[in-house]
């Protein structure tokens, strides 16, 4: 915790201690600006949530807003389907730290942007999209350049036998220049790539047992411990693995009762953030254990994606329904988008 963080956490000391009466996923609602916004979670994981934080500019209407990334300059990334009734095409809107509009690109990427990471290769950063209606990864200029495209694996044997699906979903990126790719609405393979984009193996395998996936959604490499360890949202197994970098498997972590479908993963310090499709974003320490949970709106949403054609008028403030991607922002904010066909990302303001 930074010293302006420490700062403000004890000056709302005795606000948190009162809220902390409270159900943790809704504390107490803050004024500002003659709006009262919910805070949702405790202690040093408490935020004011903002809804709707992002909105596209004129004529594009969002998607399911599937992926977030922030560049070295704090330059925010929003990729999404693009709604039916949209006028414009962009799949991918990009905003400034502030949340103010700035650009956007990716026509391309209509009804199949999903995963979107970030990251400097040879002096210069660049995005990788996972498109899932082309079935492809592309890595990209910050104004949409494309660089190299990536689509059926036939390099791969698992892939080369015979014609099954391949479905990316989202990317991990290893400190030498390696990255991973999920494919997690394929066939449920998870591949390793090198820097130039060759073909290096497999991790794990489809299945359900230790070190096999079904649905290996999201996918992290974690470097905050000693060595570098690559965290795999498990999700159809409702379930986190771990490995190391080589393949080898080192641990399943399930518990349903907290950490029910996750998505993807990010980090910030000692945290690690991951939402989890089934109504909340969960807080994670470096053992993967859920330290807190925020938004969780269960309760109130049922079975996933049956409230996926509500309008917002009908969304419960405070809660999540559907979160899809979230990552932390440079000053320690939280952003969140989710699986909604009107969309909506969601800024968790530290307080």
């Amino acid at each position: 915790m930074n010293s302006l963080t420490r700062r403000r956490f004890l000056r709302d000391g005795s606000t948190a201690t009162a809220a902390a009466m409270l159900p943790p996923f809704f504390l107490q609602t803050s004024s500002k600006s003659g709006s009262r916004l919910p805070v949702v979670g405790s202690g040093v994981h408490t935020y004011e949530c903002v809804h709707d934080w992002l909105v596209p500019p004129d004529g594009l209407v969002w998607g399911d807003t599937h992926g977030l990334a922030q560049d070295e300059q704090g330059e925010i990334y929003v990729a999404h389907t693009v709604n039916k009734s949209s006028m414009r095409a962009e799949a991918v809107v990009v905003y400034n730290s502030s949340g103010r509009f700035i650009r956007a690109f990716g026509e391309e990427f209509r009804g199949g942007a999903h995963g979107l990471g970030v990251r400097r290769e040879n002096g210069a950063e660049v995005l990788y999209h996972c498109d899932i209606n082309q079935c492809k990864i592309v890595k990209t200029t910050l104004n949409g350049e494309s660089l190299w495209a990536h689509g059926y694996p036939r390099e791969d044997p698992a892939y080369a036998g015979r014609p099954i699906d391949f479905v990316p979903t989202n990317v991990a990126f290893a400190p030498n220049g390696d990255f991973y790719v999920g494919d997690g609405y394929g066939s449920h393979h998870l591949l390793r790539f090198s820097s130039d984009g060759k073909f290096l193996g497999e991790v794990g395998r489809p299945g359900h047992g230790d070190g096999e996936f079904e649905t290996p959604h999201g996918l992290f490499v974690d470097t905050r411990g000693g060595d570098p360890i690559l965290v795999v949202a498990d999700r159809g197994n409702r379930r986190v693995q771990t490995f190391s970098l080589d393949g080898s498997h080192l641990r399943t972590i399930k518990d349903e009762s907290r950490l029910r479908m996750p998505c993807h993963f990010h980090t910030q310090g000692d945290w690690m953030v991951c939402p989890d499709l089934d109504s909340q974003v969960c807080i994670l320490d470096r053992e993967y254990k859920v330290v807190m949970q925020l938004g969780d709106g269960r309760t109130s949403n049922g079975e996933v994606g049956s409230r996926r054609r509500q309008s917002r008028n009908e969304f419960t403030a405070g809660q999540f329904i559907t979160p899809h991607a979230a990552i932390f922002l440079h000053g320690g904010d939280i952003l969140v988008a989710e699986w909604l066909p009107i969309g909506r990302i969601t800024l968790l303001r530290r307080v």
